[in-house]
Formats: C-alpha cells, structure tokens, sequence
C-alpha cells in the first residue's frame, strides 16, 4: 500500500511537493502528466533528465496515457525540482488526476480540431487559386495578374501558417528556449523554410512561390497529429479506465440519514447504500440485504456471484439484484482495485528490450535528421549545381520524411492494447517485460494444489442422509474447510448438539441424544489406518467409539484444465508437475491431466533444485504456483503467475496474476505474449523498412514536402493499424 498527504483542491506552481506518496520501501513517489510527449525522443529525453538526478531510482513515462512516475530517496521537496527539469525541457506538467486528464484531451482534440479546420478551409481557397496559376504560363496570364495571385495565396497561407501551426510552434520553441530539441522543431524548421522561401520569391518576381504546397503541408501534418492524438487517447490504458471507478458520489448511511460523498473521502467503517445497479464504491463486508454481484472486471468470471451477511465484496463490482449495505473496510485509495490499478501501471511503464531499443534510437534522431537535411541541402546547392530553392525543398523534405514516431508506437500501442485484452479476461500483468519473457517459454512447472486444482475441497461420493445430518450439525461449529465443504453438500435439517468441544488439529466432540459424537481424523474417532495409500482427503464420523462413515472429499482439478493443457502442447510446451502434496493425490492428478513427469511431497528446497537443473539446461521456465511453499520458486523462474486465490506473497512474486477459477487464462495470455511479440517486431520492420526507403528518396529530390507529410503520418498509422491486429488474433 501507499499513503497519501491530503491535499488542497488546487496546487500551486510549486506544490509538487503536496502529491508525493510513500511507497512500501519508504522511497518517495510523484505521478505527474506531461504535455507535448509525440516521439520517442521525448520520452528518452525526459527519463534521462530525471535519472540524472542522483536521488532518483527509477523514471518511466507512459507514451500512451502520458503519466509520468519517478521514484526517488530523498526529501519530499525535491518534487519541485523534478516538476521543474520536465518543464525546463519544453514539456507541459501538471498533476496527475482522472478528471483533469480528461479536461486536458477535450481541449487539446478542440484545439487541434481548431487548426486542422482552418488550415483546411485556407488550403482549399489557395488551391483554386493555383489552378489557374499552374495551368497556364506568365506569358499568357501576364506577370502582373500572376503575381497578384501570388499576393492574395500569401494573405491567406502566411496568417494560416501562423494560427494552424502552433501546435507544432509552441512545442519546438518551449524546447529550444531551454536549449532542447525534438521531433516539431525540424517540423517547425520546414514550414518557416517553405513559406520563407516563398516569401523571399515573391518580393523578387521569382518562381518558385509555394504558398500552395506549404499551406497543404500544413494541412496534412495536422491531420497527421489529430489522428496521432486520437489513437493515444483511444489506447489509454486499462487502468485509466479503471481509475473512472474512483469518480462520482457514493450514498452514506449517517446516523440513520442519507448523505452523499466523494468516493474518494470515503473511509473505513462508513456504512454504504449501494441501490442495484451501481457499483460498490470500496472495498467492505455486507451487513444488510443479499443480491448478486457481477465481478466481471475483478475477477473476469461472467456469471454473477450471490452475496449475503457477512461476505467481502469489492470495489468495482457491479450490484446486480437489490439494494445493499456494506461497511467500508478500505479507503478508496488502499482498495483492491487502487491495487490492481498501481500494478498495471507499473508494469505499463516496465522497460521491455524493444522499449530499450526505441530509446536508443531516439537518442540518435535530432542530430541525425539536421545533419541529414544539411548535408542534403549542401550537395544538391553546392556540389549538383541545384538552384537554391530546389536544394532547399530536398532539405525541407528531409526534415519532415524523417520520422521517429513509428519507432515510438512500436511497442507501447501493443502493450496497451494487451493489457486491456487481458484485465477483461481477468488477468492482471505485473511486471513491463513479462509477456516478452513469457513468449519465450518452453517448459511449464506446475503446483498442484490451489493451481491444478480449485483448493477448495468437496465431498466426493454418496453417503447415508442420517449421518451426513449428524456430520453437518458438528461441521457448522467449526471453520475448519473440510468441515465447511461437508456443510456446503448438506441441505436438510439440524439435531440438536450440546456440549460442543472443538480439539484443534483433531476434529469436534458432542452429544447427541445421549449419546458421544465425534467428527474429526481417523485417530481422533478410533477408526484404524487404511491398508493402501488413500488420495483423499477425509473426516470420519463415530459414535460411542463406533465408526459410523467415513467421508472423502477431493479437491477438484479446475474445469478447463486438460483443454488448457492441450492447446498449450500444440505449442510445444513441456509441463512438470512439481507437488508438496502426498503420492498418491499427485499421481491422479498426473494422470486426470496426462501430464507424464510428476513429483510428490517435495519441499521448496526440492522444487527450487529442480527449477535450477532446467534453467541449467537452457529451458526458459514459466512456473504457475499459489502456495507459500511457490514462492521461491515463482521468483526464480524466467516468468511466474500465480491464481487470484494465491496466498500474499506468492501473487507478490509473480508476474502474473489471473483471476476465477477457470485455468484458461494461463492459455491465453501465453498465446497474446507470443501474438504480442510478433507484433512488435513486425512494427520494427515497418518502421525500419519506412526509413530506409523514405529518407534515400528523400535525399535524392523524389520526394516532394507534401508527399513527405502524407508518408510521415502514414507510417505512423500503419504501425498502430499491425497494433489493433493483436484484438483479432486474441
């Protein structure tokens, strides 16, 4: 958990200071939002920045929601400072909260769409105006009317070039005023050039006057960078959506009135009203009334869950049937789901090998691409004999084909959408790099008990109704699960006990109708030990110091397990169930599941022994445990998960968590890690081969600026286009 100062409605410049949270290890956290981020460069730029600062432990921008999240040791004022380096770097900073960042999109999309319809509106007006100075010559048309046109083109594109270009204006001076750069100053550079030029030749009578070209040049960057905003806010992460739950009011019972609050005031041991059809606002136990629930977006089951007195619900569920009262047991921001939102974030943010790559090669972009655009401009002027303004339009082409955004949205687009795809299927990924570690898996160790299997005991077989009454009305005063499982089977009616006397580690004693009962272990009822080896787990019943029944009980291996076993050896898996459990409940699960190589009643020194000698033979491992004894060995393996019912710390040192009791999700986010990794390297081939091919035609005057813009935001578009491929191949 984290905790959080309270804060003022508004934050003042310097007020950075007021968000940070303490994190588990005592270090301090800042989430913040930063403006103008379009390339990879931004982000390298920025983190580099930030690690700069020795305090700093860890700096991580999220390209797709723009959420930046530095961690540090130190004073909690040097928030300010790193507040200040983002701006200093040319960036927009504010604090990080849902309802802002909404506010942001909605005026940044009103603002672009602002520019974009003006720059339309003037590029049409000037190219009518071009046709006729194209389609015939000055003879013909006469110097005098031509230049006029040239005249009235430049009252209308010079104004426009001004208004519609200052989302990319704004960006390149905020950098180079703190002596920075990126990716809209050589933007920037080759609008100023192209009407420059213009400009420059229309004073003197020349020909080459193109307003018309810098006016569509415009138009089409813009069209370029509204659908590059569009697909960034469209591919916000699903912890942005989740973090919408934290919005609204929930109704609070006050001394038997109603009265409305924030979620996020909401505190422990506030009695809430939850009508049907709202979401539970926090974390709680039921006190009044029974419904169902649909826990879809906790746990990705489908099927609504009933809930009655006493039972724990969570934030984000939906209530489904009647009206409820839950005492809250968590504030919002220490909430299940405020868990499930900081893990997703974290891992959104984790630096994968390929999100390594695009930061090195943005490192390289600035100097590359003026120097590119120079040296173009040079040989085409000074060594080919070029006029200058044709050498100057190679050079301005050579700016704008130059792009690193493609690079940039290789990676994030892909991991978003996966995340999304897996939180709906109930899967929650920890860590950045862990589907990339999970596509390269070859053998799978599996625990047996509470993985395998639910690790929810049920009674197996048919027994007399009489004892199994007798049974029950003992097994109601005890916790233990094999008693709860023997309830759970037993609908009729209860005789009455007395003198209840529970003897821990041994079963529970009574008497009834005169007469002494016990239910509990073999020892305990005098019942002798079997002759073979019984995989079952039991409770026998006697009475007087007769045995009466013996009831068994199995843990059921999940539903899906042998499909999700075979669809995962179609891909060549290897699998190795590895169990504390005795001989005999691991062989029956072995061989239920057609899993060849098996152990049983293995400590987790044995298991992490036999991780060891795998890895030693170059197998990438993918360990799915749940038990405190999984622990070690989920840490050890090449990647882990671990099931929503896991014990602390084994979800702690898994990777991966996945929710319900269906086995399917483990399938299933294998196959989206594999689907995600060739994605990936497919958007590394397009933007490779994209600059390859453009830059050279570029450089050799193939190119025009407009067809420059039109491939720029292409090849971005292209690269998110592959992206979404991952929701049909999932």
């Amino acid at each position: 958990m984290t905790s959080t100062k309270p804060l003022s409605p508004q934050t003042s410049e310097d007020g950075y200071n007021r968000l940070v949270q303490i994190t588990e290890n005592n270090n301090k956290s800042l989430s913040l939002i930063v403006g103008g981020v379009h390339c990879a460069m931004c982000i390298q730029k920025i983190e580099s920045a930030l690690k700069s600062h020795k305090a700093v432990s860890e700096a991580r921008l999220n390209f797709s929601t723009g959420r930046l999240n530095i961690v540090w040791d130190g004073s909690e004022e040097l928030a300010n400072t790193f507040a200040a380096t983002v701006k200093k770097l040319g960036y927009t900073v504010t604090p990080y909260n849902p309802d802002l960042e909404k506010q942001s999109d909605d005026k940044e999309n009103r603002f672009l769409l602002l520019c974009l319809g003006v720059a339309g509106f003037a590029m049409g007006n000037i190219m009518l105006l071009s046709v006729g100075v194209w389609a015939t010559s000055t003879e013909s048309m006469g110097e005098a009317t031509r230049g006029l046109m040239h005249l009235i083109s430049a009252l209308i594109a010079i104004p426009t070039v001004l208004f519609s270009g200052r989302p990319f204006f704004k960006s390149a001076y905020r950098a180079l005023s703190n002596k920075q750069t990126n990716m809209d100053v050589p933007i920037s550079l080759a609008l100023i050039l192209a009407c420059g030029m213009s400009v420059f030749e229309l004073i003197n009578h020349g020909e080459h006057v193109y307003f018309d070209s810098a006016a569509m040049l415009m138009f089409f960057l813009l069209i370029g960078r509204y659908l590059d905003f569009l697909v960034r806010r469209n591919a916000k992460s699903a912890a942005s959506d989740l973090l919408q739950s934290f919005n609204g009011f929930a109704t609070v019972i006050e001394d038997g009135k109603t009265s409305k609050y924030l979620i996020s005031d909401l505190r422990e041991d506030m009695h809430v009203l939850v009508a049907a059809g709202e979401t539970i606002p926090a974390d709680g136990t039921l006190i009044e009334g029974k419904s169902s629930i649909d826990t879809s977006l906790i746990t990705g089951e489908t099927l609504p869950r009933p809930i009655h007195t006493g039972d724990k619900v969570h934030s984000g569920t939906l209530n489904i049937s009647a009206p409820i009262t839950v005492k809250v047991d968590a504030a919002a921001e220490d909430s299940l789901l405020a868990d499930i939102v900081r893990l997703m974030e974290k891992a959104e943010q984790g630096q994968a090998k390929y999100v390594r790559i695009a930061d090195k090669a943005a490192r390289l972009y600035t100097p590359v691409v003026h120097s590119l655009a120079l040296i173009a401009f040079l040989l085409w002027w000074g060594l080919l004999g070029a006029q200058w303004q044709d050498a100057l339009l190679i050079a301005v082409t050579v700016l704008i084909i130059t792009c690193p955004c493609a690079l940039g949205l290789a990676v994030p687009v892909v991991q978003v959408i996966a995340g999304k795809i897996l939180m709906k299927a109930g899967v929650l990924v920890k860590s950045g790099d862990a589907l990339e570690r999970l596509a390269e898996v070859d053998t799978v160790i599996f625990d047996k008990t509470g993985t395998l299997t639910i690790g929810k005991p049920a009674l197996a077989g048919e027994y007399d109704a009489e004892h199994l009454g007798i049974a029950a009305s003992l097994a109601q005063h005890s916790t233990h699960p094999l008693s709860q499982a023997l309830l759970k089977n037993y609908k009729g009616p209860f005789v009455n006990v007395s003198e209840i006397e529970d003897a821990p580690g041994q079963g529970l004693s009574a008497t009834i109708n005169n007469q002494h009962v016990r239910l509990g272990s073999r020892k305990w009822c005098n019942v002798p030990e079997p002759d073979a080896d019984v995989s079952l787990s039991e409770v026998c019943l006697s009475i007087d110091g007769q045995q009466i029944e013996t009831f068994r009980f199995e843990d059921q291996i999940r539903p899906d397990a042998r499909e999700t076993l075979d669809a995962m050896k179609q891909s060549g898996m290897e699998f190795l169930l590895l169990s504390g459990d005795n001989q005999g409940a691991v062989k029956q699960a072995a061989e239920l599941l057609d899993i060849t190589h098996y152990k049983a009643q293995l400590s987790p020194i044995d298991k992490a022994e036999h991780l060891e000698k795998l890895k030693e033979g170059g197998h990438k491992i993918l360990m799915v445990g749940d038990g405190l004894n999984d622990a070690p060995v989920l840490s050890a393996a090449d990647v882990s998960i671990a099931p929503g019912s896991a014990v602390d710390m084994a979800q702690n040192a898994a990777d991966i968590i996945f929710m319900g009791e269906s086995l399917s999700p483990v399938q299933r986010t294998y196959k989206i890690a594999r689907n995600v990794q060739t994605l990936v390297k497919e958007n590394f081939a397009l933007a490779i081969i994209y600059n390859c091919v453009a830059i050279p035609l570029a450089f050799c005057g193939f190119v025009t600026p407009l067809i420059a813009a039109l491939a720029m935001s292409g090849s971005s578009l292209l690269v998110v286009a592959n992206s979404y491929r991952l929701t049909l191949k999932s």
